[in-house]
Order: structure tokens, then C-alpha cells, then sequence
């Protein structure tokens, strides 16, 4: 079976991407990661890249202070690498609707919520587990998606529940959903790269 070429988009210290490394390196997804690309030039997860000589890139307005034109070069180097899937793992950046078009049905995105509860706009990281706790949800969780020319509106590919105990924190919630994170994304990748 052919391998499929995979990016990973990040902003933070990667760990949704050392969990797609580790299955790659043991075999478990039929993929390569060609690339890994950050719009925040001090993303650790570039780091973490580097380590297993994969390419890495930043593309942001320390680099490119026209995001069209930061767009554009990601959109080029996606396709000088002849990328067949678009991981979003942690990526705060929105793809624009051109490189949502060119690669429609080949990008997947992990978001730290039960969609369509919690995601959107203004929605990432620990604001997500805050309004969670502030809530007095019984449940949070996992998602991954689809990509499409919405935010958090693409088709679900796996969801995960994480239940949410009374003694929770926003900090000790982000640390179970983070596990389920790491299985949920591999999960689907795996799955993907086997299509």
C-alpha cells in the first residue's frame, strides 16, 4: 500500500504531533509526515519536528506580515510536497477558503470539545475547558473533524465523551482531554491513510 503524505499544522508544543510521530515510527499509520508547519515562529512542536528530520516551516507575521501572501506560500509548499492529508493538531490559525477548496475532504482537525458544543469562533485551548467548568457540564470531550469553510462545522470523524468531575480544574480537564486527543487523532489519521 502506498504511503500517504502527511502535514501537521501547529502553534504549540506539539504533543498531538509527537502522537502521530510515534505512530508512524512503529508502523501503525501507513504515512510519512512530509511536513510540519507553524504560524508561531517558537512553537515547540517545531522542535520536536526537527528531532525525527522532518521539514518544518513558520509562516507567520514575523515572516509574512500579509497573511494572504502567508497563505499562498503554506498552499505552495503543501504542494511541492505532494501532500495528501492536512492534520490540524492545536493550529489557532483559520485556513482560507483556497486551500480549504484545494484540499477539501483531505484536512482533519482536533478540537478539545463535544461539538457543536464549545467550538467556533474564539473557542481553543483552555477557553474551551473554562466555559466547560463554568457551565457545570456533566460531560466534555473529544472531536475530530473535517475541515470545510466554516469553523468547527465539518463533518464529525470521531467524537470521544470525557466526563467532567466536580473537583475538575480547567487545567486537570485539558489533561484527560488531551489523552483522548492523542488516540482519537491517531485513530483517524490511521484510518485516512488506509482509504
Amino acid at each position: 500500500m502506498i504511503k500517504k503524505n502527511i502535514a501537521v499544522l501547529i502553534s504549540g508544543g506539539g504533543t498531538n504531533l509527537q502522537a502521530i510521530i510515534n505512530a508512524v515510527e512503529s508502523g501503525i499509520i501507513n504515512g510519512r509526515i512530509k511536513m510540519v508547519a507553524s504560524d508561531r515562529k517558537n512553537a515547540y512542536g517545531l522542535e520536536r519536528a526537527k528531532k525525527f528530520n522532518i521539514d518544518t516551516f513558520y509562516f507567520g507575521k514575523g515572516n509574512y506580515e500579509d497573511k494572504e501572501e502567508r497563505d499562498r506560500e503554506l498552499l505552495k509548499e503543501l504542494n511541492e510536497k505532494e501532500i495528501d492529508l492536512i492534520v490540524l493538531a492545536g493550529y489557532l490559525s483559520i485556513l482560507p477558503e483556497f486551500i480549504v477548496k484545494e484540499y477539501e475532504d483531505k484536512i482533519i482537525n482536533v478540537h478539545p470539545s463535544l461539538i457543536p458544543k464549545y467550538c467556533g469562533a474564539g473557542f481553543y485551548g483552555m477557553k474551551v475547558h473554562q466555559a466547560v467548568i463554568e457551565n457545570g457540564e456533566e460531560f466534555s470531550g473529544v472531536t475530530v473533524h473535517f475541515v470545510d469553510e466554516g469553523t468547527d462545522t465539518g463533518p464529525i470523524i470521531f467524537q470521544e465523551k470525557v466526563k467532567v468531575e466536580e473537583k475538575d480544574t480547567p487545567e486537570s480537564l485539558a489533561e484527560k482531554i488531551h489523552i483522548i486527543e492523542h488516540e482519537l487523532i491517531v485513530r483517524a489519521v490511521k484510518e485516512i491513510c488506509e482509504k
